[in-house]
C-alpha cells in the first residue's frame, strides 16, 4: 500500500492546538504518513506564547535527513522557523529535492499575538517562498511579505487567507503569477477556538499534493477539512482554543 509522506518543518505546540502537533493531526486524519522536523519547542497554551526555545539549525538539518535519506517524502509543509540561519539551511537541503512540492505557511505571530518570527527571520523567507509551490499567509503576513506581488516576484503560488477580514464573510483567493486564479468564499465560524487553523490547512494542502491532487483540488479539501475542525472544536482552555479532530473525514472527502 503507498502512502504519501510528508516532512513538516515546524515548531512544537505544547498546549497541542497548532505548530507540529496540528500538522501530524492533520496529515493522518487525511490518509498521509507525518515526519516531522522540529524547529522550535514552544511553552504555550491557549492563552499564548510563554516561552520559545529555537531548535540549532543543524539539528533541524539532521532531522529532514534522516527521514529524507531513509523513508523519501511527497510533499513538504513548513510552518514556524524558528531563526533566520534555520530558514537558510532548510531552503538549502529542500532546494535538493527535485519535484517535491512545498507548502509554506509563514507564520510570524501566533492566533494570540506573540510574535514568532523576527525580521531577520522573516527576511530569510525570501528563500523558501522561491522554492515553494504554494505560500500560506494571512491577511498581516502578506502585508509584511510585500503583498500579492510575491506570486510575480517568486514565481510562485500565494493563498491569501482571509480569516483576518472583517464581515461575516471570509474569502481566501489563490493567486499565481498571472493574477487571481480562483477565490473561495465562506460566511464566517463564529468561535474563539481557531488555534491552529493556517497550520493545520497547509498542511491539509501539503497532504493533497504529496498525494497527487491538483492545487485547487488539494486547497478545497483542505478548506473543508478546516472548516470540519472548527465546526468539532471541543472548547478547551480560556483563550483560542484547539480545532477538533474531524476523525474519518478522508472517507468523504
Amino acid at each position: 500500500m503507498s502512502i504519501a509522506r510528508i516532512l513538516i518543518v515546524a515548531g512544537s505546540d505544547s498546549g497541542g492546538g497548532a505548530g507540529i502537533q496540528a500538522d501530524i493531526r492533520a496529515v493522518t486524519l487525511l490518509g498521509g504518513h507525518a515526519m516531522t522536523a522540529i524547529t522550535a519547542i514552544t511553552a504555550q497554551n491557549t492563552l499564548g506564547v510563554q516561552g520559545v526555545h529555537p531548535v540549532p539549525a543543524d539539528m533541524v538539518i539532521a532531522q529532514m535527513e534522516s527521514v529524507i535519506g531513509d523513508i523519501g517524502v511527497d510533499a513538504v509543509k513548513i510552518g514556524m522557523i524558528g531563526s533566520a540561519e534555520t530558514a537558510a539551511a532548510v531552503a538549502e537541503r529542500l532546494a535538493a529535492l527535485e519535484g517535491v512540492p512545498i507548502v509554506f505557511d509563514p507564520v510570524m505571530v501566533a492566533t494570540s499575538g506573540s510574535a514568532l518570527a523576527d525580521e531577520a527571520t522573516v527576511a530569510a523567507f525570501e528563500r523558501l517562498m522561491a522554492l515553494a509551490a504554494l505560500v500560506t499567509p494571512n491577511i498581516p503576513e502578506l502585508e509584511a511579505l510585500g503583498g500579492e506581488e510575491i506570486a510575480v516576484r517568486f514565481a510562485t503560488h500565494v493563498l491569501a487567507k482571509g480569516g483576518h477580514g472583517e464581515g461575516p464573510m471570509l474569502t481566501d483567493r489563490l493567486i499565481g503569477p498571472g493574477g487571481v486564479v480562483k477565490a473561495w468564499s465562506n460566511a464566517r465560524i463564529d468561535t474563539r477556538h481557531s488555534h491552529g487553523t493556517g497550520c493545520t490547512l497547509a498542511s491539509a494542502i501539503a497532504t493533497g499534493l504529496g498525494q497527487g491532487r491538483d492545487m485547487i483540488d488539494a486547497i478545497e479539501r483542505a478548506r473543508k477539512y478546516v472548516r470540519e475542525a472548527l465546526a468539532l472544536a471541543p472548547g478547551l482552555g480560556g483563550g483560542h482554543g484547539p480545532m477538533g479532530a474531524p476523525f474519518g473525514f478522508h472517507d468523504h472527502a
